[in-house]
């Protein structure tokens, strides 16, 4: 939802209050929201709280009340918004919209939008069951509009049945799902690994490597903005720019990063094994720090567990696992063995001969070779470019597999 541009009619009604609500999760989505009311809606809500949920001045009259004067230009407002959602909306501004009449600012501006137009009923229940509404609803969707239906329940007369205006929560996902109806993996839960791992030696030092993260980032955003719903278990990294559809769960060791995954993996339809986790470990961490004391030092390493080939050896039909592998010879090869031994649908392949390409830099260099062994190789681009397009072999493959 980040940028997305949300304008909210409210009308007079008891379901009024609700709308605090809603403009909270919107705006801690990231949306943009602006909130209209109509006169009557001042007696169930004050403009005060909205404008303070939205970080907006809410706006009632078609002229502010300030000294100035100044015009709340409808058309600016109605080009503005990426949609325009009226909640609750009552039978009145129903009734007004079917004819077009415009005698407040809010019906003003919907007779001005050009954006999606979106309504949440909010009435007692013999005017919701009215012919006039049901008529006027019926030529509103007539118009495109969507009816976000109510639901039945308790309604402020004292009776019960339908005419309750349905929950934020629910007002929320209706917007949501607007927006990524058309986006390939609406819906779908993506799990993604990046970054190193640390494996301790003592209580100062470790082992790791040079991985920034970077690119597990950039497919993390990538995923998102295609609509995924994205895990990003990660290990230590100095940046963390994500798109605030991404959850993250921070860990340091191989071990850790193990546990986390396989707490997600089961519910995931695709998991992306980006980091550069440590093959070994240290057998036996030091409990102080360890000092210098020969001019020779021994460390005895274990391996860790593989946890790319755990999730190879538990994949579920349906399920996507993708890996990366990192060579410095015979590359190809050396991908196409960890593919197929890993039990993999994709592997991204990416060399450290390569100038630009691989640990600490914002670009990147790949080959992308599917489970039959065909390669598509990608010339040097940036980090986020290299991730839109594994994104879309992603998308191409799992829409294929569906």
């Amino acid at each position: 939802m980040e940028g997305k541009k949300i304008l909210l009619g409210v009308c007079g009604g008891i379901a009024a209050y609700k709308i605090a609500t809603l403009v909270r999760l919107l705006v801690k989505a990231g949306a943009q929201v602006k909130v209209i009311m109509t006169p009557a809606a001042h007696q169930f809500i004050t403009p005060l709280t909205l404008s303070t949920l939205s970080q907006q001045e809410v706006l009632t009259h078609f002229t502010r009340s300030d000294e100035k004067g100044e015009w709340n230009n409808h058309v600016h407002l109605a080009l503005w918004a990426d949609v325009l959602l009226i909640a609750p909306a009552s039978a009145n501004t129903i009734a007004k919209m079917v004819q077009g009449i415009s005698d407040n600012l809010l019906l003003t501006v919907y007779l001005s939008a050009r954006s999606k137009v979106m309504l949440a009923p909010a009435m007692d229940l013999d005017m919701w069951h009215h012919s006039s509404t049901q008529e006027n609803i019926t030529k509103l969707i007539a118009k495109g509009h969507h009816i976000i239906y109510p639901t039945s329940g308790e309604l402020a007369s004292g009776l019960s049945g339908a005419g309750r205006m349905e929950e934020p929560e629910k007002l929320f996902e209706s917007i949501k799902e607007y927006f990524f109806a058309d986006h390939p993996l609406h819906n779908v839960k993506v799990l993604l690994t990046a970054g190193p791992t640390q494996e301790p030696i003592d209580p100062v030092r470790f082992i790791g490597n040079r991985s920034s993260g970077k690119m597990g980032i950039a497919i993390a955003n990538a995923m998102a903005a295609a609509g995924a719903t994205v895990t990003l278990v990660h290990g230590p990294m100095d940046t963390l720019t994500l798109s605030k559809n991404v959850a993250k769960i921070p860990v340091a060791t191989a071990d850790e990063m193990y546990d986390a995954v396989f707490q997600h993996y089961g519910s995931s339809q695709i998991t992306i094994m980006a980091a550069a986790v440590a093959d070994y470990k240290i057998k036996q961490i030091a409990n102080s720090k360890i000092k210098k004391q020969t001019d020779e030092l021994t460390l005895e390493l274990v391996k860790n567990k593989d946890i790319l080939k755990s999730a190879g050896a538990q994949k579920q039909h349906g399920q996507l696992l993708i890996g990366f592998a990192l060579e410095t010879d015979n590359e190809q090869q050396h991908a196409l063995e960890k593919l197929r031994h890993k039990n993999l649908d994709m592997i991204i392949l990416n060399s450290l001969k390569d100038q630009g390409a691989g640990f600490g830099y914002d670009t990147n260099k790949i080959s992308i070779i599917k489970a039959n062994g065909a390669a598509v190789h990608h010339p040097l681009m940036s980090k986020v470019a290299v991730a839109n397009e594994i994104v879309k072999s992603i998308i191409d493959l799992y829409q294929k597999k569906q």
